[in-house]
């Protein structure tokens, strides 16, 4: 049984906050707790990008993240419900990563290559746990599906706010909910490509698409009513 010390460093994975859909402890959680789930969480990621999903075991995630096996079900139910959560980090990393390569001094169509490549790169930095998080998650059924969604949903009202602000006032609230999932549906399907491809580390090839789909959103009339 491994011992609670800490596991070396590896790439960062946040926790998911308390509200991300995934059942929440009853007590309020100490910081050592807060700890074990993020080490955790990089046991499972670290797992997953050595040797993947199906090969991981909970013996191989609570080995990297230096905590017992004990911890693992205090945290979670099962391998599965630890991939959920990883995956909700994940996607909240990649979130951070475009909100803070956004300069909100500068034109907003001038930033679109570069923030769109700080994105991909992001997603790239792993290509073994990129597929797991693209493809695998989905393996989970009604679970994978939802917490795919979440994923997306935030990232899409985030583009949604974003690129109505920076729209001229007599355009402003244009982009709606509904082009902004689009928009994130449209990546997601680049990425995707990549993967089965075999680009994943070349993912910041796609910047260049995925701009034009953006502005060619971003710019495209609402269709007439009537």
């Amino acid at each position: 049984m491994s011992s609670d010390t800490n596991p070396p460093p590896v790439n960062p994975v946040r926790a998911p906050a308390a509200g991300d859909g995934r059942p929440v402890p009853s007590a309020p959680r100490r910081p050592q707790s807060d700890d074990h789930r993020s080490r955790l969480l990089q046991g499972m990621a670290r797992s997953v990008a050595d040797k993947g999903y199906a090969d991981t075991t909970i013996a191989d995630i609570v080995r990297i993240a230096g905590v017992s096996r004990r911890t693992f079900y205090e945290h979670f139910v099962s391998k599965a419900d630890c991939l959920l959560a990883l995956y909700s980090a994940a996607s909240r990393r990649a979130l951070s990563v475009l909100e803070q390569a956004i300069d909100p001094s500068q034109d907003w169509r001038a930033q679109v290559p570069r923030v769109l490549r700080a994105y991909l790169d992001c997603l790239g930095e792993s290509p073994l746990l990129l597929r797991t998080l693209f493809i695998e998650i989905l393996s989970l059924g009604e679970a994978g599906l939802r917490v795919r969604r979440q994923a997306n949903n935030e990232i899409a009202g985030f583009l949604q706010r974003r690129l109505n602000v920076a729209r001229p006032p007599e355009t402003a609230g244009r982009f709606d909910a509904s082009t902004a999932t689009a928009l994130v549906g449209a990546v997601n399907e680049l990425v995707l490509q990549a993967i089965e491809e075999g680009r994943t580390t070349r993912l910041g090839e796609l910047a260049e698409p995925a701009s034009r789909i953006v502005l060619a959103l971003a710019d495209a009339e609402p269709p007439s009513q009537g």
